[in-house]
């Protein structure tokens, strides 16, 4: 099934009267019921429309881009702080946010072929590539950007190549690795990247349904993950995040779930439903972390944060 599958077989569903519980408990288990629920539909200054990625802060904000093309950022309670408009977005919007070494806000410009750099107060500070291409430092349609200790960065692609490159911290490209395709070290879609202590890279490889680790070199360290519904089983991971005691957060786009795993890939427990009641969530986008071990969801076609304790 394609990504465009999903929403209408979603729909039609919840018009029937059926409710795919995806998790691995009831949908009124613990795990399913929101700490707190903010967000509303709309294209005013703090309402959402279709939000498509989020990231936090060492001032844990909370920066969220949508189909506005938006960066607007919240506090932790969903208080509207500020907000800004990327340059252009007729082309498209941005699917990717995170936080560089320095705290600035790294943005995938997806369709713009590059990756904006701003100041937390929305002050564009410089772009990298912004040509479309297979050549090193040219881009397809970027997915995400994470740095390394270094400050060197890791750029993921989808679209004709599949691929993560890394650059230097002046934007001097390095090396790259992948290829389109699913064997071992390529993607399909890798949608989201996060170093962990070990500065191991953790992506998450959207339609392969898996999720792979690199070391800073593009070696291939392990991967696991297969198509399903079944606890343990993933359908479109979109993004991920790792805890400090180094488990790992995955938000399947797909089964429309949270579900959450040891590195080693055994699943630890999930929690999810197609709806729109609290605690479903309806085709999330993105998760983060903050630092009371909270988790906040992007309930994308919600249009909506979810927070949930743990």
């Amino acid at each position: 099934m394609s990504n465009l599958d999903l929403k209408p077989r979603s729909r039609l569903l919840a018009l029937l009267g059926i409710v795919l519980v995806a998790g691995c408990g009831p949908a009124g288990s613990p795990a399913s019921r929101p700490e707190a629920v903010w967000g509303r539909r709309g294209i005013s200054p703090g309402r959402l429309q279709k939000p498509r990625a989020m990231a936090i802060d060492d001032r844990q904000q909370l920066y969220i881009v949508d189909m506005t093309a938006r960066i607007q950022v919240f506090d932790l309670q969903g208080q509207f702080l500020r907000g800004w408009e990327t340059p252009e977005h007729q082309a498209g919007r941005p699917t990717g946010l995170s936080i560089g070494r320095q705290g600035e806000i790294l943005v995938a410009d997806t369709h713009y072929h590059r990756l904006l750099i701003y100041r937390p107060d929305g002050k564009l500070l410089r772009t990298i590539g912004g040509v479309a291409g297979s050549r090193p430092g040219q881009f397809g349609l970027v997915t995400h950007a994470v740095q390394d200790r270094q400050g060197n960065y890791y750029i993921g692609e989808y679209g004709d190549f599949d691929r993560i490159q890394k650059l230097s911290p002046e934007g001097r490209f390095l090396m790259q690795w992948g290829g389109h395709g699913s064997a071992p070290g390529e993607f399909a879609r890798p949608q989201r990247l996060a170093f962990d202590r070990h500065d191991r890279l953790w992506v998450a490889d959207a339609c392969n349904h898996r999720i792979q680790v690199f070391d800073q070199a593009g070696k291939l360290l392990f991967y696991w993950g297969s198509q399903g519904g079944a606890p343990g089983q993933l359908y479109y991971p979109y993004d991920l995040a790792v805890a400090p005691d180094e488990t790992l957060y995955v938000c399947e786009f797909g089964n429309h779930r949270v579900q959450r795993f040891t590195p080693e890939g055994r699943s630890l427990g999930c929690w999810g439903a197609c709806g729109r009641d609290e605690g479903q969530l309806d085709n999330p986008w993105a998760l983060v972390l903050d630092r009371q071990n909270r988790v906040f969801v992007l309930d994308s076609n919600n249009h909506r944060v979810q927070r949930f304790r743990l």
